[in-house]
C-alpha cells in the first residue's frame, strides 16, 4: 500500500525545517519537497534573464516561463531550472537576499501553488515551507511549526554557510521573518490544528525522532 500521508512542515529559516523534513522522510520511507527551492529557483532564473526583482509587475509578467522541476527523493532532493541543476546555484547569497520579493508576488505564489500541489498529488510526502499547512495543502494529516530562539537559528545558517558573521546572519534572518510574515499573499503563519516544535534545545536527531513519532501517533499508515 502506498502511503497517503502528507506531512506539512512550515516554520521559520534556520530553525532546522529542510533537515529535520529530510530525516523525517527518509526514516518513515516517505517522498520530500522543499518549497523553499522552488522560490528560489524562481528568482535565480529572474535573476540570470534580467528581470527587475523589485518590480512586482515584471516579475508576475515572467512567472510562468520557467521550467522549474523538483526531485523527492529525501536523500538526493534535486531541482532543476529549464532542464539545468540549480541546487548549488539558488543556493548564493545574491538569491538568498532576493527571494522575499519574488515570492510575495501573487503570480509566482500561483504559479508554484500549482506546481507544488502537482507533486504532492496523492500524498505519501513530506512538504516544508512557509505556507504548507496554512495555503498549499490545508488538509494534511500531520501539520508542524517549527521555530528556534533566533540566536540558535544564526549559529546554524552561519554554520551552513562557512562562518559568516553571527549578527549579520541574525539581522537578515530576522527581516526575512517580517517580510514573509507580513506579506499580503500567504503568509507565514501557524497553521490551525499546528503543532509547534522549538528546536533550540534539540539535537536535529532529536527532532527527527519527535516528528516521527508525531506522524505514527497521529494513527496514519506509511508502511
Amino acid at each position: 500500500m502506498v502511503s497517503k500521508v502528507v506531512v506539512a512542515v512550515d516554520g521559520t529559516s534556520g530553525s532546522g525545517k529542510s533537515s529535520t523534513s529530510r530525516g523525517a522522510a527518509s526514516r518513515l520511507g516517505l517522498r520530500y519537497l522543499d518549497t523553499g527551492a522552488q522560490f528560489r529557483a524562481m528568482t535565480w532564473w529572474m535573476l540570470q534573464h534580467g528581470v527587475n526583482i523589485h518590480d512586482p509587475q515584471a516579475v508576475a509578467d515572467s512567472a510562468g516561463k520557467p521550467d522549474i522541476e523538483s526531485g523527492t527523493d529525501p536523500l538526493d532532493p534535486t531541482i532543476t531550472v529549464d532542464g539545468d541543476d540549480a541546487s548549488i546555484a539558488i543556493r548564493t547569497e545574491q538569491v538568498t537576499n532576493s527571494v522575499s520579493p519574488v515570492s510575495a508576488v501573487p503570480e509566482v505564489r500561483a504559479r508554484l501553488l500549482e506546481l507544488q500541489r502537482e507533486i504532492i498529488g496523492d500524498g505519501g510526502i513530506v512538504v516544508e515551507g512557509r505556507d504548507i499547512g496554512s495555503v498549499v495543502w490545508p488538509r494534511a494529516q500531520v501539520k508542524l511549526y517549527i521555530t528556534a530562539d533566533p540566536a540558535a537559528r544564526a549559529a546554524r545558517r552561519a554554520a551552513e554557510e562557512g562562518g559568516s558573521d553571527l549578527g549579520a546572519t541574525q539581522e537578515s534572518l530576522l527581516a526575512r521573518d517580517k517580510i514573509d510574515s507580513g506579506r499580503a499573499a500567504a503568509p507565514l503563519v501557524m497553521a490551525e490544528g499546528a503543532q509547534h516544535i522549538d528546536t533550540t534545545p534539540y539535537s536535529l536527531e532529536e527532532v527527527i525522532s519527535q516528528v516521527v513519532a508525531l506522524v505514527e501517533a497521529a494513527g496514519v499508515d506509511v508502511s
